[in-house]
């Protein structure tokens, strides 16, 4: 049997946390009505994102406010000033 961590893991490693790509979760639920407005707007356009842009932009700005997520010029994001 091995001395390692579980699963044959090194217990001395330290994790290294991506850059991006994760980001708390809203646990208090800051910002889920921009998330059900985007989630509605893409039901009702038959999952089109371009039509809902306007709300993912919301919603992505409503993470960066409430530090859910690191805040980033929305141009590197996608979105035109």
């Amino acid at each position: 049997m091995s001395a390692g961590g579980a699963f044959g893991g090194n217990r001395g490693a330290q994790p290294v946390p991506p850059e991006k790509g994760i980001f708390p979760l809203d646990h208090l639920h800051e910002c889920d009505v921009e998330k059900k407005d985007y989630i509605a707007c893409l039901k009702s356009s038959g999952y089109q994102s371009e039509k809902c842009r306007h709300l993912s932009k919301k919603y992505l700005q409503c993470r960066m406010e409430r530090n859910l997520m690191a805040k980033q010029n929305l141009s590197e994001l996608g979105f035109d000033e």
